[in-house]
C-alpha cells in the first residue's frame, strides 16, 4: 500500500477535516479526497463520516488507526536503514524547534558525535506541529519540541523544565510598559500568564514571534523582555542583562517526542545524551 495514504488518513485524524488536511499537506482537498476513496477501496472499508463539523472515524476507521502509524514508520526506517553511510551503524534523525538548537540541541550534538560517532545524524529546523507530525509519519526518530500534539503512536517525555524570565538592559528603570518592552510570542499557555500579570500589555506595540531574534533586538537597541533562562545567562554574568525585580517567572518545559514502536537501536543512546544534557542545563 502507498503510505501516502496512511499519510493523509493519519493528518485527517489529526486535524478533523479533510480541508484542513489538505493545506497542511499543500495539495487540494480533492487530492485528499481521492486518496481517502482509493485507501478504503483497497481496505473494503469506509473509514469517514463528513460532516458539516468536519470528519469522525467510522469504526473500520478506528481499527485501521492502530496500524496506519505503524505502517508509515516502518516504511520510512526502510529508508534510513538501507541509506547509512559507509563506517557507521544505524542513522538517527532528529528535529528540534529553532529556539531550542542553542545551546541544547547543540551540546546534544556535541555528545552524540563524542559518546555516539558510529551513529549518522540527520537534523531538521520546524515548528513544533510539523515535527510531532514528521515523528508520526516516521520522517523524524525522535523531536524536541515546547508542546507537542499528542498524536496516535507517539511517546511524550518531558526533558527539560525550561524558565522564562525577564530581563532589561536598564536595571535603574526596571518598570514595565509598552515603552522598549518587547514582546516575544511562546505560545498560547505563555500568553494567558502574561495576560493575567500584566493586563495593560496585553496589546503591544512590538510583537516578536522568534526569541532569538527579541533578544538581539533588546541587547541592540535597549528593552526588557520575556526570554529563556539558559540563553540569558551568559549575558546576566556579563552584565548586559539584569533580572527586572519582582517580575514573575513562567514555566516554559520542553519535551521529547518518539514513537511508541520504534526498533531503532540509536535512540536508546540519543535519548540517553538528551536526558545528561538537559539535566546538565539545570545546574
Amino acid at each position: 500500500m502507498d503510505t501516502v495514504l496512511a499519510r493523509t488518513f493519519l493528518e485527517i485524524v489529526s486535524t478533523g477535516s479533510f480541508q484542513r488536511a489538505a493545506e497542511l499537506m499543500h495539495v487540494s482537498q480533492t487530492t485528499v479526497s481521492a486518496r481517502v476513496r482509493s485507501l478504503e477501496a483497497q481496505l473494503g472499508r469506509t473509514l469517514f463520516v463528513r460532516n458539516k463539523a468536519g470528519a469522525s472515524l467510522t469504526r473500520a476507521g478506528e481499527k485501521f488507526l492502530r496500524y496506519a502509524p505503524t505502517l508509515v514508520q516502518m516504511w520510512e526506517r526502510a529508508r534510513h536503514d538501507v541509506a547509512i553511510p559507509e563506517g557507521h551503524r544505524a542513522v538517527l534523525a532528529i528535529g528540534g524547534e529553532l529556539a531550542l538548537w542553542n545551546p541544547l540541541l547543540l551540546n546534544w550534538l556535541l555528545w552524540m558525535k563524542t559518546n555516539a560517532p558510529d551513529i549518522a545524524l540527520r537534523t531538521q529546523v520546524g515548528s513544533q506541529d510539523r515535527l510531532t507530525r514528521n515523528v508520526a509519519e516516521g520522517l523524524l526518530d525522535l523531536a524536541v519540541v515546547f508542546a507537542p500534539r499528542n498524536l496516535p503512536g507517539l511517546k511524550i517525555e518531558q526533558v527539560f523544565d525550561e524558565k522564562l524570565v525577564m530581563v532589561t538592559t536598564n536595571v535603574e528603570q526596571p518598570m514595565v510598559d509598552d515603552d522598549g518592552y518587547v514582546y516575544v510570542d511562546w505560545g498560547p499557555e505563555f500568553e494567558t500568564q502574561h495576560g493575567t500579570a500584566f493586563p495593560k500589555l496585553t496589546n503591544p506595540s512590538l510583537l516578536i514571534g522568534l526569541g532569538p531574534l527579541g533578544l538581539n533586538y533588546i541587547l541592540k537597541v535597549g528593552g526588557s523582555g520575556y526570554f529563556r533562562m539558559s540563553t540569558v545567562r551568559p549575558h546576566l554574568a556579563g552584565g548586559r542583562l539584569s533580572i527586572v525585580p519582582d517580575a514573575p517567572e513562567f514555566q516554559y518545559p520542553a519535551y521529547v517526542v518518539y514513537p511508541v514502536n520504534n526498533d531503532n537501536e540509536s535512540l536508546e543512546p540519543a535519548l540517553k545524551g538528551l536526558h545528561e544534557i538537559a539535566d546538565q542545563a539545570r545546574k
